[in-house]
């Protein structure tokens, strides 16, 4: 009623009787015939702005497809074991592992403002080369970084949601294959069912039930997982929209073949991955030199609210030679250099650890490990505290 003061002083020479009628009369032509009185129509005052909706950074992707399995499906069965939730899906729906059998996730509530997002690892599996996890085990393991009881651990305390892999391709896959050549695509047999993307949206739709509000997320994967953070990262957006996302990608980095960018759209094209996930927009995402680097950059443009951690050993036996078939000092000059690349492309939010050797990871149990004089466990904590230790560290 604050607006009547503009008709004090027109007022004050009028007799009290007047004034009522004029009350009344003001009153009168302001309801809105629901018992609510409205001045601001009648006094020509704008109505009250309407809250700005956050706009999709990945909106491009959403509508290339890549969000087509959230909200359907269910777990069958959700099991209380200890301080862990093992949230089941029906192998018969979409969800599933390679050969058909159930796939699981699992959540734990620390009652924690932050939210983890693991991806586990486990090989990839291909038309030419098939070496993956092929069943997802309930839990969550006590290893490495997921080890509460580790000190120094940065995560320990945070919500988890964690997400075994076991599909072979990257956590993102959508297709099967009759690899028998019997005419029918079987579970139990060695027919592929790379449903990645059901397991991974099923997952997530889980994860955002029992986490709908963070304050932070950490997209956190190792191997197959790191490079499954690539694909999660515009499903946990859609989902978390403006909610800062620290990523954590260790040894899946997208350092491909050098000069062969038909290999990575080969692997992309045999998991049905390349349609929705390779945004039309960046037709060098998969660069003529054979690398997916390019993606990392392409997010970062789109998304303020994100920063991303970069690990891999120089010459990775399990990615570069086993998987890649390439040679470890030549994919240890590519990794360096596409590395630089990618932190020079956003200088403030990305950094990458390149350690000396052939191993693969170091979050599940190297984190001990020390690069150019800091351990990964603390090089990971200094980026989720945002300490000036967070810099790009090389053997």
């Amino acid at each position: 009623m604050k607006n009547l003061k503009i008709w004090q002083s027109a007022m004050l020479s009028v007799p009290q009787a007047l004034i009522g009628i004029a009350l009344v009369s003001v009153l009168a032509a302001c309801s809105n015939g629901n018992g609510n009185n409205n001045l601001s129509t009648t006094l020509g005052e704008p109505e009250p702005e309407q809250p700005v909706e956050d706009v999709n950074p990945f909106q491009e992707l959403v509508d290339q497809g890549v969000t087509r399995y959230l909200g359907v499906y269910t777990p069958m069965m959700s099991e209380v074991d200890g301080d862990v939730i093992n949230h089941r899906f029906s192998a018969s729906d979409g969800p599933m592992c390679l050969r058909g059998g159930e796939y699981v996730m699992a959540t734990r509530d620390n009652r924690s403002a932050d939210l983890v997002i693991f991806l586990q690892g486990g090989g990839g599996c291909w038309d030419t080369l098939c070496a993956a996890t092929e069943t997802a085990a309930p839990g969550i393991p006590k290893a490495g970084i997921l080890d509460e009881d580790l000190p120094g651990n940065p995560i320990a305390g945070m919500n988890m949601s964690y997400l075994p892999y076991c599909d072979g391709g990257v956590h993102a896959s959508d297709a099967e294959y009759d690899i028998d050549g019997n005419g029918s695509i079987e579970p139990g047999t060695t027919d592929q069912f790379h449903h990645g993307l059901h397991n991974l949206s099923a997952a997530l739709d889980v994860t955002v039930q029992a986490f709908p509000a963070p304050r932070r997320i950490v997209l956190m994967g190792v191997s197959g997982g790191g490079f499954g953070t690539i694909f999660a990262l515009p499903l946990v957006r859609t989902l978390y929209p403006g909610v800062p996302i620290d990523v954590v990608n260790d040894s899946g980095v997208s350092v491909g073949r050098p000069n062969e960018p038909e290999f990575f759209k080969s692997l992309l094209s045999y998991w049905n991955i390349s349609e929705a996930f390779l945004p039309a927009s960046c037709p060098d995402c998969i660069g003529d030199d054979g690398h997916g680097t390019g993606v990392h950059n392409w997010g970062l443009d789109r998304d303020e609210n994100l920063r991303i951690s970069l690990l891999s050993h120089k010459q990775d036996s399990t990615i570069a030679t086993f998987f890649f078939g390439v040679a470890g000092p030549t994919w240890e000059a590519e990794l360096i250099r596409e590395m630089g690349e990618v932190e020079s492309g956003s200088p403030d939010r990305v950094r990458s650890l390149i350690a000396d050797g052939s191993a693969h990871t170091f979050l599940i149990g190297r984190t001990g490990l020390e690069v150019d004089g800091i351990t990964v466990l603390d090089w990971v904590t200094a980026m989720l505290d945002g300490s000036d230790e967070w810099t790009s560290r090389i053997d």
